[in-house]
């Protein structure tokens, strides 16, 4: 990690509704090689400031900047361009294509890299290199999510934004999504993490930031706010009962994943 400031949002105002805003004058800032990670209470606008930061929220006050061009007005194919890929948190595989089709659908603007990107992600994803011509439909939670890592990572983003990646997951699953992160982090890809399980979320990330009512409530290492008495209280007490209400709902809806 360096000093580098790759991605930063200065005071962002957005919403999906004409004139009800769900970010109200948020800001992060991610320095080249770093995970940075986003918690807050449901509705707090994380995954919103994450499809702000890709063009898939109209950004009405602001400013995006990437590797120091602004980026604020920018269409999604262009940030794609520029080195940004994009996990959302649902619906995020074709299901009626192989796993290796959906990693073909990653490099649709540049074919011709196909064969040599793919066997560098065979090497981060030997799971999915072994079943490579099976149906992404017929994945468990997990590995789809896998899938639509490897797929964005296709194109050798040098920032990759993750949209709850353990949503709907297993304990065993959510362990090894977040290892996973780790990992393709440590190759030096810059990562944006909106997490619903905070404190796993805090272990792993470089720095984080708390969000409320869409701005900024706390910012620190993950190290820091884990151990800070005001998060403990306000933020990851009631996150953490949420995680484990929907955990068990996992259990009952996927029995068979371990």
């Amino acid at each position: 990690m360096s000093d580098e400031v790759v991605l930063q949002a200065t005071d962002l105002v957005a919403g999906y509704l004409p004139g009800i805003n769900i970010l109200n004058g948020c800001n992060i800032t991610a320095h080249r090689g770093e995970l940075v990670g986003i918690i807050g209470p449901n509705g707090s606008g994380k995954s919103t400031l994450l499809k702000s930061l890709f063009g898939l929220v109209n950004i009405r006050g602001g400013s995006v900047v990437l590797d120091g061009d602004d980026v604020t007005k920018a269409k999604t194919t262009d940030l794609v361009r520029m080195g940004v890929g994009f996990v959302p948190q649902t619906n995020n595989v074709f299901q009626t294509l192989s796993i290796e089709e959906n990693l073909q659908m990653g490099l649709f603007l540049k074919p011709k890299r196909f064969a040599s990107r793919i066997a560098e992600i065979w090497d981060l994803f030997p799971m999915l290199a072994d079943r490579r011509k099976q149906l992404a439909g017929s994945l468990s939670g997990g590995e789809r999510q896998s899938v639509a890592m490897a797929r964005a990572l296709m194109t050798e983003p040098s920032v990759l934004l993750l949209d709850e990646p353990s949503a709907g997951l297993s304990p065993v699953r959510q362990d090894e999504t977040f290892i996973r992160t780790r990992q393709i982090n440590q190759t030096g890809v810059t990562i944006v993490m909106v997490e619903q399980n905070a404190r796993r979320c805090l272990q792993i990330c470089d720095r984080a930031y708390v969000l409320d009512q869409g701005t900024n409530a706390h910012q620190g290492t993950g190290r820091e706010l884990a151990n800070d008495p005001k998060v403990i209280e306000l933020y990851l007490g009631t996150l953490a009962t949420d995680v484990e209400s929907n955990t068990a709902a996992q259990r009952v809806v996927l029995p068979g994943e371990a």
